[in-house]
């Protein structure tokens, strides 16, 4: 995509369908006249008055206790520098964003008009009543440290501003594993600190806190190194500086043990890093260009422990993985404050975190076999389910021993268990999934590319490194919309009916003639079959020339379906093809099935789509709770369609007691966990949380995941194919263009799980 062409999409993206990216939405009912005078007048004098005989009481009737504000005045936008309040409106809202998708707290936005300190402080303290939480962002030094000073001392909530403290916090994670594999001691490591600003200033108080000496970190900013000379050095940089001559950062960095940069790209050079000590310690946080290259880093210094601020290399130091549990845990206490043991709690929780056993589900996310404790691996991954269940109550803990906590927590189980439930709403999987698929993208036929919706599709999957498309359909169409959506990428295109295509389809045809010569298919037949494109397309994929097929958006399921099975076949061993759908549900992802091929499943058939189904879930790091739905419960009735879900469930109870399924069982039992625990307590779905419903039936299925996609905005990806021979995945009519990105992105994945089990066949 040209320069023009991401411009336009990125104002696209903040404009339509509406404008900005966050909402205010209702959390209580308002259906009824009853409902209105509740929640305004006259019922609202109310909860006025209680809260005006004890102001505490406004985190028990109003939203106090999760609101953020996430303030800025714009005078240090990340890359962008002083644009001022509106222009940086979009960033605040972004902000609101992560808070809300990582750790489920609700946001305003506040841009202050001033660049004046005394005007933003009493800004902010006026608004304060309205928040729980104040965080900071984007406010240029030194001004930032006066005002965040003066802030958290005045008011009696949490104040922090993330730009100096996350990284900090971060980082200081990052610092104490990387210590640790260096085979070092915090108080007996040198360190060079390439930036003075907010950040480097954070970085480095909390690193003193860990046990470096101040007198051995040298810290440089883009004048050089800071000394006690230096009159325009403000109070907090003048206690790194040092007395002495000038020396360059290339004359520092020898025999140091540890670089810190947040500053600009590519200042240390392969012949520095060589200059350090054994088992150097280099985080190169510059954005996007870190101070060196890591791939320069890696391949100068084997020994080398390297941290970056990017996302495409290993151990990135992002803020994301601190403010939202911060938050979490000192609203969950309502601390009065973050104090150094609350930063302290949570740099300790993520250094522990990154040497426990990693969760599959973030093993998968990354591509990797087992990600562990090494050099490539010292701070958590950012998608890691475990950092609001671990960061969170570090934080809580800390605010309480601290004495800044008005509202102890004593349940620790039930208040973990209650931060699971918050994060059920978020779409953490679908990221995970293009996480994974980019890792080892494949070459990905789209067999309607020349349909714009398809293109853009393709172009999305291309640009955002999910798969290599090759683009089907009539090239002179294609390539009209690839000018007019800016795809300028040289990309193959084919068309099956065109005049240079007649020999690869002779050669198609031969070679699908000869599987289905006894099959009532002629070679005339199979010649004018390879016309057409989705023959051409699973062709393609049979023949190696392509690793996967996704097709679909303009021909019903049914017409689509059929050449795929003749073509492509069903996998070795499986009995039959089935289709689930992932749907990101409120309670977290739930797989659903059968949802687009077997009409009527018989009791065999759906003990085998149970099965496929709970290994696609673990394809995806989910460990399937499987509940085999019905009408009626454990035998409350006799109908043909219960019973034969009965029988499939005594089946898999005895041959595949490894799986977590019950049934026959209605669907707000399987769902409700109450309900069930006090009707059916004998259910092996008691006190489990059911992620997976297979159906009796294609009519339930399909009927289910639509309602939920339609009424309740569900995301939906899928039909997602099982049991397929090849990695095929056909769109439902109609499909929207991020529904198609992300059946790419299943597409890849699969070819990356057929081409992992090929591989271990052939050893």
């Amino acid at each position: 995509m040209n320069k023009e062409s991401k411009r336009r999409e990125a104002l696209l993206y903040h404009s339509e369908p509406t404008p900005g990216k966050i909402q205010v939405v209702p959390t209580k009912k308002y259906a009824t006249q009853r409902d209105l005078s509740l929640a305004y007048s006259p019922g609202v004098a109310e909860p006025c008055l209680e809260i005006a005989a004890n102001v505490d009481d406004v985190y028990k009737y109003t939203a106090k206790g999760n609101l953020v504000a996430v303030i800025s005045n714009g005078t240090a936008v990340l890359g962008l520098g002083d644009i001022g309040p509106e222009a940086s409106k979009p960033v605040m809202e972004g902000k609101g964003l992560l808070f809300k998708i990582f750790s489920d707290i609700d946001v305003f936005d506040i841009e202050i008009g001033t660049k004046d300190i005394e005007e933003f402080i009493q800004t902010v303290k006026n608004i304060a009543p309205t928040f729980g939480g104040i965080n900071l962002e984007d406010i240029k030094a030194p001004e930032s440290f006066e005002i965040e000073r003066r802030l958290v001392e005045e008011l009696d909530i949490p104040v922090m501003h993330d730009d100096q403290h996350g990284t900090a916090i971060i980082s200081s994670a990052a610092l104490i594993n990387a210590l640790e594999l260096a085979g070092k001691k915090a108080e007996d490591v040198k360190v060079v600190v390439s930036g003075a600003g907010s950040a480097a200033i954070a970085c480095t108080d909390l690193y003193v806190l860990l046990g470096v000496k101040v007198e051995n970190i040298k810290m440089y900013n883009s004048k050089g190194l800071l000394t006690k000379d230096n009159p325009a050095l403000s109070e907090l940089q003048l206690k790194y500086a040092v007395d002495g001559p000038k020396i360059e950062l290339a004359e520092a960095v020898k025999g140091a043990d540890v670089f810190i940069g947040l500053s600009s790209g590519d200042i240390l050079s392969a012949d520095m890093l060589l200059s350090m000590k054994e088992n150097p310690i280099v985080f190169a946080m510059a954005n996007p260009n870190p101070e060196i290259d890591y791939n320069l880093a890696t391949e100068t210094r084997k020994d080398v422990i390297m941290a970056t601020g990017r996302s495409d290399f290993p151990n990135q130091v992002n803020n994301v993985l601190g403010f939202p549990y911060i938050f979490r845990g000192a609203l969950d206490v309502r601390a009065t404050k973050i104090n150094e043991a609350m930063k302290m709690a949570a740099v300790k929780a993520l250094a522990i975190l990154a040497k426990e056993p990693v969760p599959e589900q973030v093993n998968v996310a990354y591509g990797a076999m087992k990600l562990g404790f090494g050099q490539e691996y010292i701070i958590p991954k950012p998608f890691d389910p475990r950092l609001i269940t671990v960061v969170a109550p570090a934080v809580a803990r800390a605010a309480m021993e601290s004495g800044v906590a008005k509202n102890p927590i004593t349940d620790w189980a039930a208040y973990e268990d209650a931060l699971r439930e918050r994060m059920g709403n978020d779409n953490k999987m679908v990221r995970l999934i293009t996480n994974r698929a980019k890792l080892d993208p494949k070459r990905i036929v789209f067999a309607e590319a020349d349909q714009l919706n398809v293109l853009k599709a393709a172009q999305i999957v291309h640009e955002d490194g999910i798969g290599l498309p090759i683009l089907l359909g009539n090239k002179e169409v294609i390539l009209e919309l690839k000018a007019e959506l800016g795809f300028d990428a040289e990309l193959e295109i084919i068309d099956p009916k065109t005049n240079e295509e007649e020999a690869r389809r002779n050669r198609f045809a031969n070679s699908y003639w000869e599987t289905r010569d006894r099959r009532g298919v002629s070679l005339l037949d199979a010649q004018k079959y390879m016309r057409e494109r989705n023959y051409f397309a699973a062709m393609m994929v049979n023949e190696g020339e392509a690793d996967a097929l996704v097709t679909g958006h303009t021909r019903s399921y049914p017409t689509v379906v059929k050449p795929m099975l003749q073509l492509i076949g069903k996998a070795p061993g499986a009995s039959l093809v089935a289709t689930a759908n992932m749907m990101m549900t409120s309670r977290g992802p739930m797989f659903l099935s059968d949802t687009a091929i077997n009409i009527n499943p018989s009791a065999e058939d759906l003990v085998n789509i149970a099965i496929m189904t709970a290994k696609t879930a673990k394809m995806f790091g989910v460990e399937p709770v499987i509940a085999m739905v019905s009408f009626s419960n454990f035998g409350s009735s006799t109908s043909p369609g219960a019973s034969k879900v009965r029988e499939a469930v005594a089946y898999l109870h005895k041959n595949h007691p490894e799986l977590i399924v019950d049934g026959e069982i209605q669907a707000d039992f399987a769902l409700n966990q109450e309900m069930l625990a006090e009707k059916f307590p004998f259910s092996k779905l008691a006190g489990k949380k059911v992620n997976t419903l297979i159906f009796p039936n294609l009519e339930s299925a399909n009927i289910t995941y639509k309602l939920l996609k339609e009424l309740y905005k569900v995301n939906s990806i899928g039909p997602i194919m099982m049991g397929m021979g090849k990695p095929v995945h056909i769109f439902q009519l109609g499909a929207s263009v991020e529904e198609m990105v992300n059946m790419a992105a299943i597409a890849v994945i699969d070819a990356q799980e057929k081409e992992s089990k090929k591989n271990k066949l052939a050893k």
